[in-house]
């Protein structure tokens, strides 16, 4: 039974689910800058974000191939693995979007398939190169969009420093559309393609696959169902990204979205599964400390931030339970 048809389905009808509740719970890290500047409509940046996350889906797939075939050895993964992976991923994502926590629905994802696949094979199961891969990305990717962010707004205080107050909101109203459609788009690249990673992973395991390729009907499908759910959006995080974290006016919510969506861009190009959600969070924290370091609510980043870091280890134990489990019960 473990490895029937049956199975193949719900994994690929639970993994259309998490990239449904991905675009909902990540929705504000296209749109919550240019929302709380006012630069677009709820309505509209939703709408844009919507078209460009699905746009960013059909980009690449070194992503997915990393995730499926470069994290945990495939041959030891079966159905009820990624089926427990994802169950726990949807969980972690249900649970902190309710709290309003912008927590990384990738290292989610990532960390619930690593716990799933010990307790299916061992821990020889897990490709090191591929954990260390994560690890060094949830360290390091916060500190370099940080840098980046308040070196970005430092750049661009200094370039329109002679210009009035009213050239630099003309100029940056317009500017962030573009800003905040590249985010989106860059979005949608890199986080679509882990769920197509986890579904090809079920392909190869069921018919016996001998290469790593990702179907264009699985594209399809997580493109569509990530852009779906961020149609309907995520308004706590919204509000957390963009009210609460930072006040934020047309030219930081530029400098934030370009510098978020420049390092994601980078990331999806070399197969680096980046937590989209870790990158703008921080490119706004270093937006927000080139006024003044008061001028960042670090009271709401330090919850973020602890968020963050409990994300790993929860996931991978809630699915390695969950997994535990469902070999015991089935």
């Amino acid at each position: 039974m473990h490895d029937s048809f049956f199975l193949l389905v719900c994994v690929i009808v639970l993994a259309t689910l998490f990239d449904f509740i991905n675009g909902f719970h990540d929705t504000a890290n296209a749109i919550a800058t240019s929302v709380s500047t006012r630069v677009l409509s709820p309505k509209f940046a939703v709408a844009m974000a919507t078209t460009l996350n699905i746009a960013g889906a059909f980009a690449g797939t070194a992503v997915a191939k990393m995730v499926g075939s470069g994290l945990v050895e495939t041959a030891s993964v079966t159905q009820l693995t990624v089926i427990s992976a994802l169950i726990s991923a949807i969980i972690w994502d249900l649970v902190t979007w309710y709290f309003g926590l912008p927590t990384s629905s990738s290292h989610a994802i990532l960390a619930s398939l690593v716990g799933a696949a010990v307790a299916t094979a061992g821990t020889g199961v897990i490709i090191e190169k591929g954990v260390y891969k994560i690890v060094i990305g949830l360290i390091v990717s916060p500190v370099v969009g940080l840098v980046f962010g308040y070196l970005l707004m430092q750049f661009l205080v200094w370039v329109f420093r002679r210009s009035s107050p009213a050239l630099v909101s003309k100029v940056f109203n317009r500017s962030q559309i573009v800003s905040a459609a590249y985010m989106a788009f860059s979005h949608g690249n890199n986080d679509a393609q882990k769920t197509m990673g986890i579904i090809t992973m079920a392909l190869i395991s069921y018919y016996k696959l001998p290469d790593f390729n990702v179907p264009f009907w699985v594209i399809g499908l997580c493109a569509s169902a990530m852009g779906f759910g961020t149609a309907l959006g995520g308004w706590r995080i919204i509000k957390t990204l963009g009210v609460k974290l930072v006040n934020l006016r047309p030219i930081h919510g530029f400098a934030a979205e370009a510098s978020a969506g420049t390092i994601i861009e980078i990331a999806s190009r070399f197969g680096l599964p980046l937590s989209t959600t870790h990158i703008i969070s921080s490119t706004i924290m270093g937006v927000g400390a080139s006024k003044r370091l008061s001028a960042v609510r670090w009271g709401v980043g330090g919850n973020i931030v602890i968020a963050w870091v409990i994300t790993l280890p929860a996931c991978a134990l809630l699915a390695w339970v969950i997994c535990t489990a469902a070999h015991y019960f089935l």
